[in-house]
Formats: structure tokens, sequence, C-alpha cells
């Protein structure tokens, strides 16, 4: 056996046939017939987060209980047959998730692809070698029980009965932040945060295939039939141009390019996009797995008729959940914003890191999503496990404190097991030191020994200064300004092509938008004066714009026309500062950095208005 650390004690790393070994005597939980009356910390969830935040607490001496609904662990991982494992990597190559979520990868034995039986296993093991942990399963939580703003004990429910327990605290790692919902504390839905509060990222039913001849998958890819793609020995991605090649026969389906996983001869892909769907409506989601169920049979005839590789095969089965992108956030202490993400910020209280694209999802059939940034890694802080309002609990997972674009990149699994491990860690050194969640994410020096105690138990948290595009240029703030809106997309290779000459439409439509996401209430306040405005841009010939042009198009929205010196008054009136000011002393061609400059002084407007 090979060892890793693990705190204070060893996880074992066991070879192939060890492996088959302890699957073949592998045990389902059971629902618990009676608990203690009181536990030092209570996770509600088994998803990978939730696994995470146990272990970690019982490694840290605390008696911990861990409740899952579902029949066995790994949430989204198993039940969702998400199984291709994006790995966010740091600036030097290696990846950022590290300790217990690094311990349970290693079992699996795959560093981004694993087999379902596999993942569940290793997850019961990580559980099981924990004498400290007491597993609940098909328990389900009924009433969170608060005592004044802390919550002090929570409700189950399972075969055997229902059942108070107290707890000294909590640990919320459930996809959709539902105990820290019922336990009342603040949160917002989808892009609430930028004024899109029904933004909704498709969702994702899996495909389970078998019968697949890889060796012409690979050819395939060769050929570049459906675009250009990658295949190893256990996965392939790309094939982009079954975007148009496919026509779905489900209202509000499409086939992407696919991520495909070979394990032996089962194959997973993370294709089929199902949109208009509510993540938080249990109706809403069974009605889509049907749908997507009807729509993989159709996929199906089309990859075996047109994908060579795919003509012999078969449907297995079909997964019990979807993959959902989004739903809440949770508002937290430091709610993790899309700026921390573009200028890779670290943090005096990080406790893990991120480094995964900012990847907003496409919310219709019309559009295609896209990648806002592409961030070398990022701090994620204490702060953003800690709730507002609600004491005695922390949350992790992608309804953690991040905004709804950083969640973009935060809200991917093995960044949601470092945090896990860290609030688990967390909540011991809370019991030890009597301290409360949100005094301790105001203690530098308990946060120092957090962090110390993860860096033992073998996680990622040191400290890292990294660079950024544009950093230091004049417009770098206002960049930051409009990441933060999601205004200004970089895609994989961060080039926001700040040179380019300004177009009329871009410059109306990023007003539009502006204002759209930070004020909306001002376009009905302008009522008929905004639309006027828009409509003449829009509908006039579009080409270059100047300075002088863009100044008469903002004085006619938010103040009367001056006619001849409209950029005088933009002055005069504080939009325009002594800084832009002096960018574009002359009437000439805007470039898309003064655009940016322009359009955050707008903001700033329009927030104040």
């Amino acid at each position: 056996m090979v060892a890793a650390v693990g705190g204070n004690r060893l996880f074992s790393i066991m070879k192939t046939p060890e492996v088959k070994k302890y699957i073949s005597t592998y045990k389902q939980p059971e629902p618990v017939k009676n608990f203690d009356e009181e536990y030092d910390v209570i996770v509600i969830g088994g998803e990978p987060e939730g696994v995470a935040a146990a272990v970690s607490a019982a490694r840290n001496g605390a008696k911990t209980l861990l409740i899952e609904d579902r029949e066995e662990l790994g949430g989204l991982f198993t039940y969702g047959m998400l199984n291709f494992i994006d790995v966010p990597q740091g600036e030097d190559g290696q990846p950022v998730s590290q300790g217990i979520y690094e311990q349970w990868n290693q079992f699996i034995g795959r560093k981004n692809a694993f087999g379902i039986l596999e993942a569940k296993v290793a997850f019961k093991k990580l559980v099981d070698d924990e004498p400290n942990i007491t597993l609940s399963a098909e328990t389900k939580v009924v009433e969170s029980i608060l005592d004044h703003n802390r919550v002090a004990a929570v409700k189950l429910k399972n075969e055997y009965g229902e059942f108070e327990v107290k707890g000294h605290s909590f640990i919320d790692a459930t996809q959709d932040a539902d105990f820290a919902a019922m336990s009342h504390v603040p949160y917002f839905t989808g892009g609430e945060d930028i004024g899109i509060k029904d933004k909704k990222m498709a969702v994702t039913l899996m495909i389970h295939l078998k019968n697949v001849d890889w060796k012409q998958i690979k050819k395939t890819a060769k050929s570049e039939k459906f675009g250009p793609a990658e295949v190893t020995n256990t996965v392939a991605w790309g094939f982009t141009n079954l975007h148009y090649d496919y026509k779905p026969v489900e209202e509000n389906t499409r086939l992407r390019g696919l991520n495909l996983v070979k394990i032996d001869d089962d194959y997973y892909i993370n294709a089929l996009q199902i949109f208009g769907v509510d993540g938080l409506d249990h109706q809403s989601k069974q009605d889509a797995i049907k749908k997507g169920e009807i729509e993989t049979r159709h996929i199906l005839t089309f990859l075996q008729k047109e994908f060579p590789g795919f003509e012999k095969a078969e449907i297995v089965n079909y997964p019990t959940e979807l993959y959902v992108r989004e739903t809440r956030h949770i508002m937290a202490e430091y709610q993790l914003p899309m700026s921390d993400v573009w200028t890779n910020k670290d943090h005096w209280d990080v406790i893990g890191w991120g480094a995964y694209p900012v990847d907003v999802q496409a919310q219709s059939p019309h559009d295609y999503g896209y990648v806002l940034s592409k961030p070398e890694q990022y701090a994620i802080p204490f702060r953003s496990l800690v709730p507002l309002k609600i004491d005695g609990l922390l949350v992790v997972g992608r309804s953690a404190g991040f905004s709804s674009l950083a969640a973009g990149s935060a809200r991917i699994v093995p960044t949601g097991m470092a945090a896990g491990e860290a609030a688990g860690a967390a909540a011991s050194l809370a019991l030890k030191e009597h301290i409360s969640f949100r005094e301790m994410s105001k203690n530098k020096a308990l946060i120092r020994t957090l962090r110390d105690i993860l860096n033992q138990q073998g996680a990622y948290v040191d400290h890292h200064k990294t660079d950024y595009p544009y950093k230091g240029e004049w417009f770098d703030p206002s960049i930051q300004t409009l990441m933060n809106y999601g205004l200004a997309v970089a895609g994989y290779e961060n080039d926001l092509m700040v040179d380019e000459w300004v177009t009329r439409h871009r410059f109306m439509n990023m007003i539009y938008n502006s204002i759209q996401r930070v004020n909306p209430e001002i376009i009905n306040k302008l009522g008929n004066k905004f639309s006027t405005v828009y409509s003449e841009v829009i509908y006039s010939k579009n080409g270059p714009l100047k300075r002088d042009e863009a100044a008469a198009i903002l004085a006619k929205i938010f103040f009367e026309d001056t006619g001849e010196n409209n950029w005088g008054m933009l002055k005069e009136k504080g939009i325009i500062d002594k800084e832009l000011a002096s960018k574009l002393s002359k009437n000439r061609k805007l470039k898309v950095k003064e655009l940016f400059a322009i359009t955050d002084a707008v903001i700033t407007y329009i927030e104040n208005e």
C-alpha cells in the first residue's frame, strides 16, 4: 500500500486488486435507529462536499453526524452520473484541490473520470474510516430549530421515526442550500444580483451507453467530421459541430459538443442540454428528466446513423437526477465577486483555491453560453462560507457565498470539496475555542490556526500573488466593475480586445445592458425617452462611434440634449471624471477600453440614482 497523510492519521490508497476486494465487500449505508441527543457537528447532505466536511470534522476530533436523504453517498457524482471531473489547475499546472478531494480521487484511480460504483465506494470508505462519524442514510431533514438567530437542533425523519437532535454547529452541503434556506438564511436565486433573477442555465441529463467502439471514436475525432476533438484512453471532448448537425425533437432541448467518458464498457456523455427548468421545483425537474429520456433515445438514433463508433451503442439506464448548475446563492459575510476571480485575488482568510473557467451555460436554445474568463487561481475566503444573520452554520458547495457570476467557476465539485474540508476543520476549531463562525471570520489569529490545520491535512491553502490581464492600466478598475456585472466577456484567452473600435450598436447595447443589470427601474422611469433613443441608434447605420456622438446619446437618455457640448455637460454633472476627460480630450473614434471606462462611469451614476 501507498499512504497519504490525512491529518494525524493515514488514508490508504489501494492498488487495483484491493480496490476490487473492497468493492466486493461494500455495504450500502443505512438509516440510524437511535441518534445521540447531541453531536459536535451535524453535516446535512451526502454530496461530495458533505463527505469532505464530515471527514475533516471527524479527523479533528469532533463527534460528527452526517445526514443523507438518499440511499447512498455522492450526490451529483453518483445520482447525476456526472463522472467527468473538471480538475482546476493553478498557475503552476498543478491541481489546486487537494487534501480530502485528492485522497478520494486517488482511490478511484483516475484523474478526471471514474466509475459510479467506485465513487460510491470511495466516499463510503472515507466515512467508514472515521470512528467519529455517524452516517444516517435515507434520513430527511424536517425542520431547522433556531435559538434566536442560531441553529441549535434539527428534526430528522426516517423509517424508524422522527428525532430531534442537537448540534453545536451545522454544515449545509446540499446542492441548493436547502438547510440554510430552511434556517432563514438570506439568499438570492439565479442572476438576481445582476438584475436577471429569472436566469436559468441549462440543466443536463447524462447519457449512459454501452457497446461503443472507442477506436472508431478516435478515428472520427481525427477526421474532424463533427469539428475538432480530443480523445484519450478514458475521455473525449469537442465535436462542437453537433450543435448544428443534430436537430432536437423535444422542445427546449439541444445537443452540444460531447464530453464523453469511457469506464470499461460503460460510456457517459455530458452533452444534452434542457432549458427552462426550475432547479428548485421538484415537478419541473421530473418533467425535465422525462423529456431528457425521450431526447436521449433520439440522440442515440442519430449517433448510430451518423457518428462512426456508435453503430451498436445501446442505452444502459438513465440518471435519477439532473445536473443542475445554479439555483440559490446564500448571502455571506463576503460575497465573492467576479472581479476577484478575474484578478486572481488572494485573501487573508483563504481556505481553498478555485481555478476553473467562468462557465456561463446557455439559457435557451438560441444562445450558446459563454466563458467570462479563465482565471489562473483565486482564493476562496472562509468568510464566503459564513451566512449572514444566522449563526452556528456554514454553507459549502455551489450555493455558498459567491456572486452568480463567480459561481460559474467556484461551483465545481473539487472546489466545493476543498471548502467542505475547511468547514469541517473550522467547526471542530470553533468548538474547542468556544467561538462562533462569525467571530472566527474576523479573527486573523484563529484563521491562521485553521489554515495551519488544513495545511497539515494536505489541503492547498498557501498564499499566492498572481498577475492578471491589463493590471495597472488606467482602465483596469473599469474592467473589474464590468466583470462584476457580466458586461465584459474575455473568453478562454482573457482577451478583451481593448484596442478595437467601438460601433454605435455596441455602445447602445452596452448602456442598455448596464442599466438593466444595475438599476432596471431607471428604464421604466425614463419611459419613452429611453426607448426612442435606443431605437434611433439601433436602427441607424452602424459604424465606428466618436466621443461626441456617445455623449449626445447619454445626454438624450439622462438629461436634456445641450447640443454642442454634451461632453462638457457630462463632466459638469460628474459622470465623466478628470482622468477619463483627459484621455478623451478630442472628439475622436472610441476604443473598447474607453467604452469600458464610460460604461463604468454610467454605472456609478445609476447606482446612486
